[in-house]
Protein backbone atom coordinates (compact mmCIF):
# COMPACT_ATOMS: atom_id res chain seq x y z
CA UNK A 1 0.00 0.00 0.00
CA UNK A 2 1.64 3.00 -1.07
CA UNK A 3 0.08 6.11 0.70
CA UNK A 4 1.80 9.39 2.07
CA UNK A 5 3.62 9.60 5.44
CA UNK A 6 1.84 12.94 6.28
CA UNK A 7 -1.42 10.92 5.29
CA UNK A 8 -0.62 8.05 7.47
CA UNK A 9 -0.04 10.61 10.16
CA UNK A 10 -3.61 12.43 9.56
CA UNK A 11 -5.83 9.59 9.60
CA UNK A 12 -4.13 8.00 13.04
CA UNK A 13 -4.12 11.81 14.77
CA UNK A 14 -7.60 11.53 14.22
CA UNK A 15 -7.40 8.01 15.62
CA UNK A 16 -6.33 9.31 18.63
CA UNK A 17 -8.15 12.28 18.92
CA UNK A 18 -11.41 10.16 18.19
CA UNK A 19 -9.52 7.71 21.62
CA UNK A 20 -9.63 10.46 23.75
CA UNK A 21 -13.50 10.63 23.78
CA UNK A 22 -14.18 7.27 23.98
CA UNK A 23 -15.31 5.37 27.20
CA UNK A 24 -16.46 2.21 28.02
CA UNK A 25 -16.56 -0.66 25.02
CA UNK A 26 -15.97 0.81 21.88
CA UNK A 27 -14.81 -0.15 17.88
CA UNK A 28 -14.29 2.81 15.33
CA UNK A 29 -12.43 3.54 12.36
CA UNK A 30 -10.87 7.10 11.76
CA UNK A 31 -9.89 5.37 8.10
CA UNK A 32 -13.79 4.95 7.28
CA UNK A 33 -14.53 9.19 8.23
CA UNK A 34 -11.19 10.52 7.31
CA UNK A 35 -11.81 10.36 3.18
CA UNK A 36 -15.41 11.65 3.32
CA UNK A 37 -13.91 14.48 5.90
CA UNK A 38 -11.29 15.30 3.27
CA UNK A 39 -13.41 15.29 0.30
CA UNK A 40 -16.05 17.80 1.96
CA UNK A 41 -13.09 19.76 2.81
CA UNK A 42 -12.13 19.75 -1.02
CA UNK A 43 -15.54 21.24 -1.70
CA UNK A 44 -15.78 23.48 1.33
CA UNK A 45 -15.34 27.66 1.34
CA UNK A 46 -15.64 29.68 5.31
CA UNK A 47 -15.32 28.37 8.22
CA UNK A 48 -16.85 25.08 7.41
CA UNK A 49 -13.32 24.41 5.23
CA UNK A 50 -11.30 25.62 8.01
CA UNK A 51 -13.21 23.64 10.28
CA UNK A 52 -12.16 20.05 7.93
CA UNK A 53 -9.00 20.93 7.24
CA UNK A 54 -7.88 21.23 10.56
CA UNK A 55 -9.91 17.93 11.60
CA UNK A 56 -8.83 16.32 8.27
CA UNK A 57 -4.58 17.16 9.06
CA UNK A 58 -3.44 18.48 5.84
CA UNK A 59 -4.63 21.79 3.37
CA UNK A 60 -8.16 21.49 2.47
CA UNK A 61 -6.40 21.84 -1.29
CA UNK A 62 -4.56 18.60 -1.07
CA UNK A 63 -7.04 16.64 0.93
CA UNK A 64 -9.17 15.49 -2.04
CA UNK A 65 -5.60 13.91 -3.73
CA UNK A 66 -4.90 12.28 -0.29
CA UNK A 67 -7.88 10.73 0.17
CA UNK A 68 -7.92 9.38 -3.47
CA UNK A 69 -4.61 8.21 -2.00
CA UNK A 70 -5.46 6.86 0.58
CA UNK A 71 -8.84 4.96 -0.96
CA UNK A 72 -6.05 3.35 -3.96
CA UNK A 73 -4.06 2.11 -1.04
CA UNK A 74 -6.64 0.29 0.64
CA UNK A 75 -7.94 -1.25 -2.25
CA UNK A 76 -4.36 -2.90 -2.48
CA UNK A 77 -4.64 -4.58 0.90
CA UNK A 78 -4.78 -8.06 1.17
CA UNK A 79 -7.98 -9.12 2.96
CA UNK A 80 -9.03 -5.40 3.35
CA UNK A 81 -12.57 -4.51 0.94
CA UNK A 82 -12.89 -0.79 0.74
CA UNK A 83 -15.69 1.62 -1.26
CA UNK A 84 -17.07 4.77 -1.54
CA UNK A 85 -20.47 5.77 -2.63
CA UNK A 86 -22.26 8.71 -3.78
CA UNK A 87 -25.96 8.95 -4.04
CA UNK A 88 -27.76 11.83 -4.90
CA UNK A 89 -31.08 13.26 -6.36
CA UNK A 90 -31.76 13.41 -9.75
CA UNK A 91 -32.33 17.51 -9.39
CA UNK A 92 -29.16 18.12 -7.44
CA UNK A 93 -26.12 19.19 -9.91
CA UNK A 94 -22.72 18.62 -8.65
CA UNK A 95 -19.70 20.37 -9.44
CA UNK A 96 -17.77 18.95 -12.54
CA UNK A 97 -14.47 19.08 -10.72
CA UNK A 98 -15.67 17.64 -7.41
CA UNK A 99 -17.49 14.77 -8.81
CA UNK A 100 -14.51 13.96 -11.06
CA UNK A 101 -12.67 12.91 -8.01
CA UNK A 102 -14.32 10.09 -6.73
CA UNK A 103 -14.54 6.61 -8.13
CA UNK A 104 -16.30 5.98 -11.38
CA UNK A 105 -18.91 3.61 -9.93
CA UNK A 106 -19.49 5.51 -6.93
CA UNK A 107 -22.57 7.74 -8.51
CA UNK A 108 -26.05 6.12 -7.44
CA UNK A 109 -29.33 8.13 -7.41
CA UNK A 110 -31.79 8.94 -4.72
CA UNK A 111 -35.32 8.87 -5.99
CA UNK A 112 -37.45 10.24 -3.01
CA UNK A 113 -38.69 7.15 -1.91
CA UNK A 114 -37.06 7.46 1.63
CA UNK A 115 -38.15 3.46 1.49
CA UNK A 116 -37.15 2.28 -1.44
CA UNK A 117 -33.75 4.77 -0.94
CA UNK A 118 -33.17 2.92 2.33
CA UNK A 119 -33.26 -0.73 0.44
CA UNK A 120 -30.46 0.45 -1.74
CA UNK A 121 -28.89 1.73 0.72
CA UNK A 122 -28.44 -0.98 3.14
CA UNK A 123 -28.21 -3.21 0.43
CA UNK A 124 -24.86 -1.44 -0.56
CA UNK A 125 -23.73 -1.69 3.06
CA UNK A 126 -24.15 -5.33 3.56
CA UNK A 127 -22.30 -6.18 -0.02
CA UNK A 128 -19.26 -3.57 0.66
CA UNK A 129 -18.86 -5.43 3.85
CA UNK A 130 -19.60 -8.93 3.28
CA UNK A 131 -22.84 -8.85 5.59
CA UNK A 132 -21.01 -7.79 8.12
CA UNK A 133 -23.04 -4.79 8.39
CA UNK A 134 -26.19 -4.99 6.90
CA UNK A 135 -27.18 -1.63 7.55
CA UNK A 136 -26.78 2.26 6.49
CA UNK A 137 -25.87 3.94 9.45
CA UNK A 138 -27.82 7.07 8.29
CA UNK A 139 -31.59 6.98 6.71
CA UNK A 140 -32.41 9.09 4.12
CA UNK A 141 -35.55 11.35 4.06
CA UNK A 142 -37.44 13.35 1.67
CA UNK A 143 -34.95 16.26 2.49
CA UNK A 144 -31.96 14.50 2.04
CA UNK A 145 -30.09 15.63 -1.39
CA UNK A 146 -27.22 13.68 -0.93
CA UNK A 147 -25.39 10.60 0.81
CA UNK A 148 -21.75 9.95 1.02
CA UNK A 149 -20.43 6.70 2.67
CA UNK A 150 -17.64 4.64 2.83
CA UNK A 151 -17.10 0.87 4.14
CA UNK A 152 -14.55 -0.95 4.93
CA UNK A 153 -14.44 -4.89 6.10
CA UNK A 154 -10.93 -6.77 7.07
CA UNK A 155 -10.45 -10.18 7.29
CA UNK A 156 -7.04 -11.57 8.37
CA UNK A 157 -6.14 -15.00 10.06
CA UNK A 158 -3.28 -15.50 12.67
CA UNK A 159 -0.03 -16.77 11.27
CA UNK A 160 0.22 -18.83 14.55
CA UNK A 161 -3.57 -19.50 16.10
CA UNK A 162 -4.37 -19.38 19.28
CA UNK A 163 -5.47 -22.42 21.80
CA UNK A 164 -9.11 -22.02 22.71
CA UNK A 165 -9.36 -22.62 26.89
CA UNK A 166 -10.99 -20.82 29.31
CA UNK A 167 -9.70 -17.77 31.46
CA UNK A 168 -11.11 -17.06 34.96
CA UNK A 169 -10.05 -13.32 36.30
CA UNK A 170 -8.74 -13.35 39.96
CA UNK A 171 -9.35 -9.88 40.26
CA UNK A 172 -10.23 -6.55 39.00
CA UNK A 173 -13.64 -5.73 37.15
CA UNK A 174 -13.87 -9.17 34.78
CA UNK A 175 -12.87 -11.42 38.30
CA UNK A 176 -14.54 -14.49 38.78
CA UNK A 177 -16.07 -14.78 35.43
CA UNK A 178 -15.75 -17.53 32.87
CA UNK A 179 -14.48 -16.25 29.59
CA UNK A 180 -13.78 -17.31 26.74
CA UNK A 181 -9.56 -17.54 26.69
CA UNK A 182 -7.19 -18.11 24.08
CA UNK A 183 -3.52 -18.90 24.75
CA UNK A 184 -0.21 -19.35 22.90
CA UNK A 185 3.18 -19.94 23.53
CA UNK A 186 5.66 -17.90 21.15
CA UNK A 187 10.00 -17.86 20.68
CA UNK A 188 9.49 -14.64 19.45
CA UNK A 189 9.65 -12.63 22.42
CA UNK A 190 9.94 -9.16 20.93
CA UNK A 191 6.27 -9.66 19.75
CA UNK A 192 5.41 -8.05 23.50
CA UNK A 193 7.36 -4.84 24.30
CA UNK A 194 6.33 -1.96 27.16
CA UNK A 195 6.20 1.63 26.63
CA UNK A 196 6.78 4.32 28.31
CA UNK A 197 4.56 7.05 27.97
CA UNK A 198 3.61 10.71 29.83
CA UNK A 199 0.33 8.56 31.25
CA UNK A 200 2.19 5.64 32.25
CA UNK A 201 3.52 2.21 31.10
CA UNK A 202 1.36 0.18 28.20
CA UNK A 203 1.74 -3.19 27.79
CA UNK A 204 1.93 -3.49 23.37
CA UNK A 205 1.28 -7.47 22.39
CA UNK A 206 1.74 -7.65 18.42
CA UNK A 207 -0.36 -10.79 16.81
CA UNK A 208 0.65 -11.12 13.20
CA UNK A 209 -1.89 -11.55 10.29
CA UNK A 210 -1.66 -13.40 7.07
CA UNK A 211 -1.82 -10.11 5.35
CA UNK A 212 0.25 -7.75 6.40
CA UNK A 213 -2.61 -6.60 8.49
CA UNK A 214 -1.95 -7.12 12.86
CA UNK A 215 -3.30 -6.22 15.94
CA UNK A 216 -1.99 -4.46 18.50
CA UNK A 217 -3.22 -5.44 21.98
CA UNK A 218 -2.63 -2.82 24.23
CA UNK A 219 -2.65 -3.02 28.36
CA UNK A 220 -2.21 -0.08 30.30
CA UNK A 221 -1.56 0.87 33.84
CA UNK A 222 -4.70 0.36 35.99
CA UNK A 223 -5.33 4.34 36.62
CA UNK A 224 -4.53 5.45 32.99
CA UNK A 225 -8.15 6.01 30.92
CA UNK A 226 -9.32 4.01 27.74
CA UNK A 227 -8.13 7.20 25.40
CA UNK A 228 -4.72 7.35 27.45
CA UNK A 229 -3.78 3.48 26.27
CA UNK A 230 -5.74 3.61 22.17
CA UNK A 231 -3.42 7.47 22.26
CA UNK A 232 -0.09 5.61 23.53
CA UNK A 233 -0.70 3.10 20.91
CA UNK A 234 -0.68 5.32 18.16
CA UNK A 235 2.18 6.91 19.58
CA UNK A 236 4.07 3.86 19.42
CA UNK A 237 3.27 3.58 15.85
CA UNK A 238 4.26 6.99 15.30
CA UNK A 239 7.37 6.05 17.73
CA UNK A 240 7.03 9.12 19.58
CA UNK A 241 7.51 6.21 22.85
CA UNK A 242 10.56 4.45 23.72
CA UNK A 243 9.22 0.79 23.95
CA UNK A 244 11.29 -2.13 26.18
CA UNK A 245 11.44 -5.60 24.24
CA UNK A 246 10.19 -8.34 25.57
CA UNK A 247 14.36 -10.07 25.16
CA UNK A 248 15.29 -6.78 27.43
CA UNK A 249 12.30 -7.24 30.21
CA UNK A 250 13.41 -7.32 33.83
CA UNK A 251 12.63 -10.22 35.94
CA UNK A 252 9.88 -9.45 38.11
CA UNK A 253 6.58 -7.43 37.34
CA UNK A 254 8.13 -6.20 34.17
CA UNK A 255 4.75 -4.05 32.80
CA UNK A 256 1.06 -4.08 32.81
CA UNK A 257 0.18 -7.67 32.54
CA UNK A 258 3.40 -8.44 32.28
CA UNK A 259 6.05 -10.66 34.46
CA UNK A 260 9.35 -12.28 33.50
CA UNK A 261 10.04 -15.42 35.27
CA UNK A 262 12.41 -18.08 35.97
CA UNK A 263 11.43 -21.71 35.68
CA UNK A 264 12.17 -25.48 36.10
CA UNK A 265 12.47 -27.32 33.00
CA UNK A 266 13.24 -31.38 32.21
CA UNK A 267 15.48 -30.79 29.60
CA UNK A 268 17.29 -26.74 28.49
CA UNK A 269 15.04 -24.74 26.54
CA UNK A 270 15.12 -21.49 24.80
CA UNK A 271 12.91 -18.10 26.42
CA UNK A 272 9.81 -17.95 25.96
CA UNK A 273 6.59 -15.85 25.84
CA UNK A 274 3.30 -17.06 26.97
CA UNK A 275 0.37 -15.09 26.61
CA UNK A 276 -3.38 -15.76 27.46
CA UNK A 277 -6.16 -13.03 27.10
CA UNK A 278 -10.02 -13.51 26.38
CA UNK A 279 -11.87 -13.63 22.74
CA UNK A 280 -13.97 -10.83 22.04
CA UNK A 281 -16.37 -8.67 20.12
CA UNK A 282 -17.20 -5.79 20.05
CA UNK A 283 -19.90 -3.71 18.26
CA UNK A 284 -20.16 0.20 18.01
CA UNK A 285 -22.53 2.92 16.67
CA UNK A 286 -21.10 6.32 16.84
CA UNK A 287 -23.08 9.68 15.93
CA UNK A 288 -20.77 11.67 14.67
CA UNK A 289 -22.19 15.29 15.43
CA UNK A 290 -22.52 14.29 19.36
CA UNK A 291 -18.95 16.19 18.60
CA UNK A 292 -19.01 18.47 16.14
CA UNK A 293 -15.70 20.24 16.37
CA UNK A 294 -14.05 16.67 16.97
CA UNK A 295 -14.61 15.62 12.80
CA UNK A 296 -14.48 19.58 11.81
CA UNK A 297 -18.50 19.87 11.26
CA UNK A 298 -20.03 22.16 13.70
CA UNK A 299 -20.52 24.99 11.21
CA UNK A 300 -21.30 22.23 7.91
CA UNK A 301 -23.88 20.91 10.14
CA UNK A 302 -25.38 24.60 10.01
CA UNK A 303 -28.92 25.03 7.95
CA UNK A 304 -27.09 28.01 6.19
CA UNK A 305 -25.90 28.28 2.78
CA UNK A 306 -22.07 28.87 1.64
CA UNK A 307 -20.40 25.66 3.14
CA UNK A 308 -20.19 23.66 -0.07
CA UNK A 309 -19.89 25.65 -3.24
CA UNK A 310 -17.02 23.37 -4.61
CA UNK A 311 -19.68 20.38 -4.24
CA UNK A 312 -23.22 21.85 -5.60
CA UNK A 313 -24.37 25.31 -6.26
CA UNK A 314 -27.51 23.98 -4.75
CA UNK A 315 -27.04 25.14 -1.06
CA UNK A 316 -25.82 21.89 1.50
CA UNK A 317 -25.25 21.12 5.26
CA UNK A 318 -24.88 18.26 6.69
CA UNK A 319 -27.93 16.58 8.40
CA UNK A 320 -26.87 13.31 9.26
CA UNK A 321 -22.97 11.30 10.11
CA UNK A 322 -22.68 8.37 11.77
CA UNK A 323 -20.41 5.32 11.60
CA UNK A 324 -21.34 1.73 12.64
CA UNK A 325 -18.64 -0.66 13.17
CA UNK A 326 -17.24 -4.10 14.57
CA UNK A 327 -14.76 -5.96 15.20
CA UNK A 328 -14.29 -9.76 16.46
CA UNK A 329 -10.91 -11.54 17.47
CA UNK A 330 -10.48 -14.88 18.23
CA UNK A 331 -8.79 -18.52 18.09
CA UNK A 332 -7.69 -18.10 14.43
CA UNK A 333 -8.28 -15.14 13.20
CA UNK A 334 -9.62 -11.25 13.34
CA UNK A 335 -12.16 -9.41 11.35
CA UNK A 336 -13.72 -5.74 11.47
CA UNK A 337 -15.93 -3.59 9.14
CA UNK A 338 -17.26 -0.44 9.43
CA UNK A 339 -19.61 1.52 7.20
CA UNK A 340 -19.25 5.48 7.72
CA UNK A 341 -22.29 7.68 6.14
CA UNK A 342 -23.25 11.75 6.04
CA UNK A 343 -26.30 12.65 4.62
CA UNK A 344 -26.57 16.46 3.60
CA UNK A 345 -30.24 18.27 3.21
CA UNK A 346 -30.38 18.99 2.69
CA UNK A 347 -0.39 -29.80 32.15
CA UNK A 348 3.27 -36.60 37.18
CA UNK A 349 6.59 -34.65 38.96
CA UNK A 350 9.53 -34.84 36.43
CA UNK A 351 13.07 -34.57 37.50
CA UNK A 352 13.81 -30.40 36.59
CA UNK A 353 17.02 -29.55 36.79
CA UNK A 354 16.98 -26.97 34.27
CA UNK A 355 16.01 -23.01 34.39
CA UNK A 356 13.71 -21.55 31.47
CA UNK A 357 13.29 -18.24 31.01
CA UNK A 358 9.13 -17.20 30.71
CA UNK A 359 7.20 -14.26 29.83
CA UNK A 360 3.91 -14.47 30.77
CA UNK A 361 1.15 -12.02 30.07
CA UNK A 362 -2.48 -11.91 30.57
CA UNK A 363 -4.72 -9.37 29.41
CA UNK A 364 -7.70 -10.17 32.33
CA UNK A 365 -8.88 -7.27 32.67
CA UNK A 366 -10.39 -3.92 29.80
CA UNK A 367 -7.63 -3.56 27.49
CA UNK A 368 -7.33 -1.74 23.83
CA UNK A 369 -6.83 -2.93 20.36
CA UNK A 370 -5.27 -1.20 17.23
CA UNK A 371 -5.67 -2.88 13.96
CA UNK A 372 -2.53 -1.89 11.65
CA UNK A 373 -1.35 -2.27 8.22
CA UNK A 374 2.04 -3.55 8.69
CA UNK A 375 4.37 -1.52 6.61
CA UNK A 376 2.55 2.30 6.51
CA UNK A 377 1.74 1.82 10.34
CA UNK A 378 -1.81 2.91 9.77
CA UNK A 379 -4.42 1.91 11.84
CA UNK A 380 -7.26 0.47 10.38
CA UNK A 381 -10.02 0.10 13.15
CA UNK A 382 -9.58 0.42 16.98
CA UNK A 383 -11.21 -0.24 20.18
CA UNK A 384 -11.75 -0.90 23.76
CA UNK A 385 -12.68 -4.08 25.39
CA UNK A 386 -14.81 -4.30 28.67
CA UNK A 387 -17.30 -7.27 27.98
CA UNK A 388 -15.06 -10.29 26.45
CA UNK A 389 -17.09 -13.53 25.40
CA UNK A 390 -17.59 -15.62 27.59
CA UNK A 391 -16.81 -19.66 27.67
CA UNK A 392 -19.33 -22.21 26.43
CA UNK A 393 -18.35 -25.20 26.52
CA UNK A 394 -20.85 -26.41 23.46
CA UNK A 395 -19.31 -24.00 21.25
CA UNK A 396 -16.70 -23.51 19.34
CA UNK A 397 -15.30 -20.09 20.37
CA UNK A 398 -13.01 -18.11 18.32
CA UNK A 399 -14.01 -19.04 14.97
CA UNK A 400 -13.12 -17.48 11.49
CA UNK A 401 -14.85 -18.10 8.45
Amino acid sequence: MRVAHATVQAVNGLTARWAAAAGGGTVFSAVGVWPLLALLADGAAGAARSELEEAVGVPAGRAAPAARELLTGLGSVRGLESALGLWTRRTLELRERWEAGLPADAHGVLTGDAEADGAALDAWAAKRTGELIERMPVRATRDTETVLASALALRTRWLKPFEESWLIPETGPWEGRDLAGLWRHSALLDRIGVADTPHGHVTELKVLGDTAVDVHLLLGEETMTPGQVLGAGIGVLARRHPVTPGSHLPYGEAGPGVEVVREPTMRPEPPVLEVRLPAYAVTSEHDLLERPELFGLATARLPVPGHFPGVSSHPLCVESARQSALARFGALGFEAAAVTAMGAAGVGMPELRWLRTTVRAVFDRPFGFLAVHRHTRLALAAGWVTDPEPFREDEVIGSYD
